[in-house]
């Protein structure tokens, strides 16, 4: 099977982003999944989530975009086997002032995933771009280098016609291939009516792209960051690592790609 491209998206933030991704990742990367995280938000959330730096100021994303490093030479280990990352930093943010007179911006990132002279790449079977929380050039530079999105729906409002348009937008524009490949129901809250609520109206007009995993608010998800680490390593057997577990099932099953576990 090929590599998939998959940004996730939302462009509200604290709706458990880059918790997703680090969580995912590093829960497929343990079924034995080669898996590259690239942390395309200047805040630099999933790299120090994932115990790196984001104040490196060689080996970043940003440094990548402008043509300074290679990707051979931006791609760093993670502590999580099978788990390479392409952190972020703070300089990311005036990228889009930058790059305000190049007609061609918004590819350039797809350009260099698909410009791999070197087949760096072909070892991943999945890449998760983490976007920032806003509808940024960063965010449609993930969209159009990206095949699929998963959007993480926070359980207590509805936001996802924003995202639906400009979707929409990207598909007819920019990237005619790009579908939604999944809504991921968080900070689920099994005693508050709005997330039921919620959970009803998104599986209604969605259908079965929202997974049946939902995401539980979770203390021990909100203090891993602060760790340097994953809660799926930090603390495995709490609530919020088994619904990202039993998350990676669904999303193996989804992908026909089987656990190699």
């Amino acid at each position: 099977m090929g590599k998939t491209i998959l940004s996730v998206i939302n462009q509200k933030g604290g709706v458990g982003k880059t918790t997703t991704v680090i969580n995912l990742a590093t829960a497929l990367a343990q079924k034995g999944k080669k898996i590259l995280v690239i942390d395309l938000d200047p805040q630099g959330n999933a790299t120090t989530g994932l115990g790196k730096s984001n104040n490196d100021d060689e080996k970043n994303v940003y440094n990548l975009l402008i043509g300074k490093i290679t990707l051979k030479e931006v791609i760093q280990s993670s502590n999580i086997d099978g788990l390479d990352l392409i952190g972020s930093n703070v300089n990311l943010s005036g990228l889009e002032v930058e790059t305000a007179n190049d007609g061609n911006r918004a590819f350039i990132l797809k350009e260099i995933l698909k410009n791999n002279n070197e087949n760096i790449l072909s070892k991943y079977e999945i890449i998760f771009i983490d976007c920032p929380p806003s509808l940024t050039l960063l965010t449609v530079m993930s969209l159009v280098a990206a095949d699929e999105l998963l959007v993480p729906l926070q359980t207590e409002f509805f936001a996802l016609e924003g995202i639906t348009q400009l979707v929409k937008r990207i598909k007819i524009n920019l990237n005619p291939q790009l579908k939604i490949r999944g809504i991921l129901l968080t900070m689920f809250d099994r005693r508050n009516k709005l997330s039921g609520q919620v959970d009803e109206e998104a599986r209604k007009y969605f259908k079965n792209k929202v997974y049946q995993t939902v995401i539980p608010r979770n203390v021990r998800l909100s203090e891993a960051p602060s760790h340097g680490m994953p809660c799926v390593v930090y603390d495995k057997n709490c609530l919020g690592s088994r619904s990202y577990l039993n998350l990676a099932e669904e999303f193996l099953e989804q992908n026909n790609i089987g656990s190699a576990a």
